[in-house]
């Protein structure tokens, strides 16, 4: 499950980078074959709900006869601070016995006064993987973030903790 958590962190840190100038994130499918190699796929519609629901049904179908994948869209999580705007991280694991995880990396939009920032992201659903493995999980998550280049920096120089 390290390598799909590694898979969700980059493609996590690939959205957070598109968001970090205040657009709204079009839904995307990240995916990693058995040979290591990946693909991405993105889910343009002019209602970004049917493009987050045509993103969830290929992920569920595993259209790309992939590993394991990850979808990430734009939308929100209800904190004790109230709604925030997040992205939200499915990751699957493919296989005979199925695992996954669903995510949520809360960020403060551009446009706010006190500009962009990314916050701790919060594990929403874990479907297969022990409770107490989730540190790894997390762990693997930001190397698979720091693994992006033009995303990682971004990412990090707007971290922002406090939620």
């Amino acid at each position: 499950m390290h390598e799909t958590a590694r898979l969700a962190g980059f493609f996590a840190a690939h959205g957070i980078w598109s968001v970090s100038d205040g657009t709204t994130l079009t839904p995307l499918l990240g995916y990693e074959h058995a040979g290591g190699d990946r693909g991405m796929d993105r889910f343009a519609f002019d209602d970004v709900g049917a493009g987050a629901q045509a993103g969830q049904e290929a992920l569920q179908a595993n259209r790309y006869d992939a590993v394991r994948a990850v979808l990430v869209v734009d939308g929100y999580l209800h904190l004790p601070t109230g709604r925030t705007d997040a992205l939200i991280v499915d990751a699957v694991e493919y296989g005979p016995a199925r695992r996954s995880f669903k995510m949520g990396v809360p960020y403060r939009p551009q446009p706010s006064p006190q500009g962009f920032a990314v916050h701790r992201p919060k594990f929403i659903e874990v479907v297969g993987v022990n409770r107490q493995d989730y540190p790894e999980l997390a762990d693997a998550f930001f190397a698979g973030v720091d693994a992006h280049e033009r995303a990682a920096p971004v990412w990090n120089a707007n971290l922002d903790p406090s939620i």
